[in-house]
């Protein structure tokens, strides 16, 4: 056999391999359950979620399940993941930068799996479609806010509009209408001064029915947490993440620096 086609084989293994494997999603709610949108958006692909057991998006909430980041990281690679997301933004956010380094050391160290936050994966998101100044619409409350707002000014992001919907629960986050979100998009980009992109930041919103009507009415990019999270973890996994028809973010690469 041909040095070439051992190459060629050996290619092919890697990508039959890479297909069989899981992503593993670590998320939120206790009952963890894959986001419907990654069957939707990669139907190739096979994910498998552990329920982290978060019931509020408060400080004293994410403080409570941090040691099951990690045990939850190991369970899903036992299970066979070839990657390992954290699918909570404001989990990963809330103690600033330096913290979300951390969770991803820690998800790779017990997993021994390539592993990101979906903050990592937002802030990935916005220098992929090349964003800076941002129309921010979250569904959390004051304190969790400001978190976020320190974090993407430690990123070197700015935000031009924030709105927000107050919402504590995890149950009520996942209860938001389609027309909800698409409303609080709408309203951060009518509050912004010429933004790059609107950003809507919270892993338990769908938001892929607000993504197609935002950027069509406004013409600018909107990274949402929830996609931002899928992008990012599969071409954190080694494949392309690109996707037709899904929105300016699926039409780019990963950004490899």
């Amino acid at each position: 056999m041909s040095k070439m086609q051992k190459s060629t084989d050996k290619t092919e293994e890697a990508g039959r391999i890479a297909q069989s494997a899981h992503i593993g999603l670590l998320v939120p709610p206790m009952e963890g359950a894959v986001p419907a949108d990654a069957a939707v958006v990669y139907p190739e692909l096979s994910f498998k979620a552990h329920g982290l057991g978060l019931q509020e998006m408060t400080p004293e909430g994410y403080d409570s399940v941090l040691e099951e980041v990690g045990r939850g990281a190991a369970r899903l690679a036992e299970q066979g993941a070839s990657v390992v997301a954290l699918m909570g933004t404001s989990l990963s956010f809330y103690r600033g930068l330096a913290f979300n380094a951390e969770l991803e050391r820690e998800i790779e160290l017990r997993s021994g799996l390539p592993g990101l936050t979906m903050s990592t994966a937002i802030i990935a998101a916005c220098h992929a479609v090349g964003a800076q100044r941002l129309a921010v619409a979250t569904a959390y409350t004051g304190v969790v806010n400001e978190r976020l707002l320190a974090f993407l000014a430690q990123n070197g992001m700015e935000v031009v509009s924030l709105v927000a919907l107050d919402i504590l629960s995890i149950d009520a986050v996942h209860r938001v209408p389609d027309g909800e979100v698409t409303r609080v998009g709408r309203e951060a980009f009518a509050q912004a001064d010429r933004p790059d992109a609107i950003l809507i930041s919270c892993g338990g919103l769908t938001t892929r029915p607000a993504v197609k009507i935002l950027e069509a009415d406004t013409g600018v990019p909107v990274i949402t947490s929830p996609l931002a999270g899928l992008w990012a973890t599969v071409a954190k996994g080694g494949q392309d993440p690109r996707v037709a028809d899904e929105g300016y973010l699926f039409q780019q690469r990963f950004p490899t620096t």
